[in-house]
């Protein structure tokens, strides 16, 4: 691979990288997502566990399935919510490890 080549990879890699830290960059989508990140929840639970209301958790939740950060399973009437990309784990457990640990 020629430098030019190495160049656009970084900044390809590096616009991605952007994009997920904007996308972790607000206070309602880091609380659902330290609370999916330790399995998966439905709507309510994390109504519950983050006192989130609607429609806020709505439009939250949608933008982290568009951004597919996270992934959806239905059962009956009730949708769940588990962590679908690989480095927002791996953020969120280093973020876990150092904030909220220690709560």
């Amino acid at each position: 691979m020629d430098q030019t080549s190495k160049m656009e990879k970084l900044q390809q890699t590096a616009d991605q990288a952007i994009n997920l830290m904007k996308v972790l960059a607000n206070k309602d989508r880091m609380i659902l997502l330290c609370q999916i990140s330790s399995g998966e929840k439905c709507v309510s639970e994390l109504e519950e566990a983050t006192g989130i209301k609607q429609p806020t958790l709505s439009q939250q939740l949608t933008v982290l399935r568009n951004e597919a950060v996270v992934a959806t399973r239905k059962d009956g009437k009730k949708v769940y919510y588990s962590l679908a990309s690989e480095i927002a784990a791996t953020l969120m457990d280093v973020l876990h490890e150092h904030y909220c640990s220690k709560l």
